[in-house]
C-alpha cells in the first residue's frame, strides 16, 4: 500500500462533495435507504464505477439477519453489480474511464501467496476477500469504489448486455468455482441441492461438464417448474424423495458429486447421505448456524468435503462463455426495480413472492 502522501498525489475526485443514494446496513435486522457522499479514489489501484445495474443476493439477507459477523454496520450493501468506469487510480492499467465492466464479489491484490495460487478468497490484504458490501461500501448505490481494480473489474464484451453480465461477479462465479472444484467427469451422476439463484448458476456450469446425469433437489414447486421449463434434460426431485431417487439414478449407490447450495441443516445432512462412498461433497451454501458432521454415522464413506467461499477469479472466462452463447442467466432475472424502490425489491426477494429468482436494481 502507498503512504498517505503518495495516495493524495494519485487522487482523482469524482464530483467531489456530491451526494448519492445508497442502501445501507444500519444494524442487525435493519437496512435503510439513505444518502451518502459519492466515493473518491483512496488508492492508486482503485477505480470508481458508476453502477448501472445491481442485484440482491441471499448473502445480503445473511448480513441483515446477523449471520455474517465480519459485516460492518454503516456500510452500503450489495456485491452484485455492473457499471461504467468513471475514474481510475494512477496504477490501474486494465480498465479505463468509459469501459463497461463487471465487478467481482471479491477484492484481491493478485500478489500474495494465496492470490498467486488462485485462492483469491483468502487474499491477505486488509481489503482482500469478500469486502464489497460487507466490510467496505458496496454497489446497491449510484457509485462504488473498487479496490484492486485491475483484478476486480472485467470489461464486458461488445454484444453482451448489462443484464446478461449482471450475475458474473458473484453467483455465476460461485457456480463456476463449485463445478470446477467438484472434479466432475462425463460418467458422473451429479446432485445439486437447491434451485435458488446460486443453485441454478451452479447447474449452468455443471452442464458445461457434460456429466451422465444431473439431479436437482428442490422443495419449492415454482422453482421445480422453472427448472423443468428451462432445463428439461435435468432430473428434479423433492427432498423427501431425494435419497431413493438418487440411488435409483446412480451407478454406485449414490451421487458421484454432490453440490450443496441450499444452506439448511436438513440439506447439509442430505448432501452427505446422498453421496456414494469416496464421493466429493462441495458445500457452496452459507448457513445461519454451525453444522455438525456425525462422524460415527459417516464411518467408511470416505467422503471428501470441499467448502467455500468462492475463489472468484474466472470472470473473464465466464464473460467469454456468455458471449459465445454457452451460458445465459437472463431468465433468472424475473423482476426489476429502481434503486429508490429497493426496499420493495428486498421484501419480494426475501419472501420469495411472485415466482422471484433474481431482482435487478436500476441505479
Amino acid at each position: 500500500m502507498c503512504s498517505v502522501p503518495d495516495i493524495l498525489l494519485a487522487y482523482i475526485l469524482v464530483d467531489g462533495g456530491k451526494i448519492m443514494l445508497t442502501y445501507t446496513y444500519v444494524s442487525k435486522g435493519k437496512f435503510e435507504l439513505m444518502e451518502k457522499p459519492k466515493p473518491v479514489l483512496m488508492h492508486e489501484r482503485d477505480a470508481i464505477v458508476k453502477v448501472t445495474l445491481a442485484s440482491i443476493c441471499s448473502s445480503d439477507l445473511h448480513i441483515k439477519h446477523g449471520s455474517v459477523p465480519r459485516a460492518v454496520p454503516g456500510i452500503t450493501v450489495g456485491h452484485e453489480m455492473v457499471g461504467i468506469v468513471e475514474a481510475v487510480g494512477s496504477k490501474v492499467t486494465h480498465v479505463k474511464p468509459g469501459d463497461r465492466v463487471t465487478v467481482n464479489v471479491e477484492t484481491f491484490c493478485g500478489e500474495c501467496f494465496f492470490c498467486k495460487k488462485g485462492y483469491v478468497n483468502n487474499c491477505t490484504d486488509k481489503n482482500g476477500g469478500w469486502a464489497l458490501g460487507c466490510r467496505i461500501d458496496g454497489g446497491q448505490a449510484e457509485y462504488v469504489r473498487v479496490p484492486f481494480a485491475d483484478q476486480g473489474l472485467n470489461r464486458i464484451p461488445d454484444g453482451v448486455t448489462d443484464r446478461q453480465a449482471l450475475l458474473v461477479g458473484d453467483v455465476l462465479a460461485t457456480g463456476y468455482w463449485a463445478a470446477r472444484i467438484s472434479e466432475i467427469t462425463g460418467e458422473d451422476t451429479v446432485l445439486i441441492i437447491g434451485a435458488g439463484p446460486t443453485g441454478i448458476c451452479t447447474l449452468l456450469n455443471v452442464m458445461l461438464k457434460n456429466p451422465a446425469k444431473i439431479i436437482i433437489c428442490e422443495k419449492d414447486e415454482t422453482r421445480i417448474r422453472f427448472i423443468n421449463e428451462h432445463y428439461p434434460e435435468t432430473l428434479t426431485v423433492s427432498p423427501e424423495d431425494c435419497k431413493e431417487f438418487v440411488k435409483t439414478n446412480s451407478e454406485h449407490g449414490g451421487a458421484d458429486a454432490v453440490l450443496e447450495v441450499a444452506g439448511a441443516e436438513s440439506t447439509f445432512k442430505l448432501a452427505w447421505e446422498c453421496a456414494r462412498p469416496n464421493a466429493i461433497v462441495t458445500v457452496v451454501a452459507l448457513y445461519d448456524k454451525a453444522q455438525m458432521l456425525p462422524l460415527p454415522d459417516m464411518y467408511g464413506k470416505n467422503l471428501t468435503f470441499k467448502t467455500g467461499g468462492v475463489d472468484g477469479c474466472d470472470c473473464e472466462e465466464i464473460l467469454k462463455l456468455i458471449s459465445e452463447g454457452k451460458i445465459n442467466t437472463e431468465p433468472l432475472i424475473t423482476h426489476t426495480y429502481p434503486l429508490n424502490r429497493i426496499e420493495e425489491a428486498y421484501e419480494l426477494f426475501e419472501n420469495k413472492r411472485d415466482g422471484v429468482i433474481k431482482v435487478a436494481v436500476e441505479c
